[in-house]
C-alpha cells in the first residue's frame, strides 16, 4: 500500500499526527544543531580561556567576547563583567548566569513531552473510531462480501493509526531522551568549568591582584 493511500486509511487522526511529526522533525534538527555546535567547541574554548585568564584576564575575556552563542561564554562573561567582586560575589554571578541559561538547554522539552504523551491517544482514538466504523458496518444476519469491505476499512483505519501514533511517539522519545542527557552532562559541566574559574580568580583575588578582564 501506498503511502498516501496509508495515509487515507488511517483517518482524520492522522493529522494531527502529521503535524505532530513535522514539528517534532523541526524542533528536533533545532536541537541537533545546538547541541553540536556546543559538543564540537565548549571543551576547547574553556581549555583555552583558564590557561588565558591566569597569564592575561583580558585576552581571556576577549575570547570569551568572541564566542558569545556559548551558554558557557556568557556565563564567564557575566562574573568577568562585574566590578571588583569579591570572590563569594563572583560565585553568586556564575550561579545566577547559569540558572539564567537553563531555560535555553531545556528548550522544547514541554513540546517533545507534549507529542511523547498525545501521539499515542491520538493512535488509540483512531483504533477506537476504526473498529466503531467496523461495527457500524455490520447488520445482524448480513456478513456478506459488501460488509466486508466496511469491517475491513475501520479495522485498516484502527491498526494505522495505532502505529502511526507509536512510530511518532517513539521517534520523538529517542531524540528527547538523547537531548535530556545531552542537558543533563552539560550542567554537570558548567559547575566543573565555574567552579575552575572561580578557584583561579580567588587566588588571585587572595594575593591581592584582582583580575580585572576588561582593562
Amino acid at each position: 500500500m501506498q503511502l498516501g493511500n496509508l495515509f487515507v486509511a488511517g483517518g482524520f487522526v492522522m493529522y494531527p499526527l502529521l503535524g505532530f511529526s513535522i514539528l517534532a522533525g523541526a524542533l528536533i534538527l533545532e536541537r541537533a544543531v545546538f547541541w553540536l555546535r556546543i559538543v564540537q567547541r565548549q571543551d576547547r574554548l574553556v581549555r583555552e580561556v583558564l590557561v588565558l585568564y591566569s597569564k592575561s584576564p583580558s585576552a581571556a575575556y576577549m575570547q570569551l567576547e568572541r564566542n558569545t552563542d556559548l551558554p558557557i561564554a556568557r556565563i564567564f562573561l557575566a562574573a568577568l563583567e562585574l566590578d571588583q567582586p569579591n570572590p563569594e560575589e563572583f560565585r553568586l554571578a556564575l550561579e545566577s548566569a547559569a540558572q539564567a541559561e537553563i531555560p535555553l538547554l531545556k528548550r522544547f522539552n514541554t513540546v517533545f513531552e507534549t507529542i511523547i504523551s498525545l501521539s499515542p491517544l491520538l493512535g488509540l482514538l483512531g483504533t477506537v473510531l476504526g473498529l466503531i466504523r467496523s461495527f457500524a458496518s455490520l447488520k445482524v444476519g448480513e456478513l456478506g462480501g459488501g460488509n466486508t469491505v466496511g469491517v475491513s476499512a475501520g479495522i485498516s483505519e484502527a491498526l494505522i493509526s495505532t502505529a502511526t501514533g507509536l512510530i511518532v511517539a517513539i521517534f520523538t522519545l529517542l531524540f528527547a531522551n538523547t537531548f535530556r542527557g545531552l542537558y543533563l552532562r552539560q550542567i554537570a559541566l558548567i559547575q566543573e568549568y565555574g567552579g575552575q574559574l572561580e578557584l583561579l580568580y580567588r587566588r588571585q583575588y587572595e594575593r591581592g591582584g584582582l583580575p580585572y578582564a576588561t582593562t
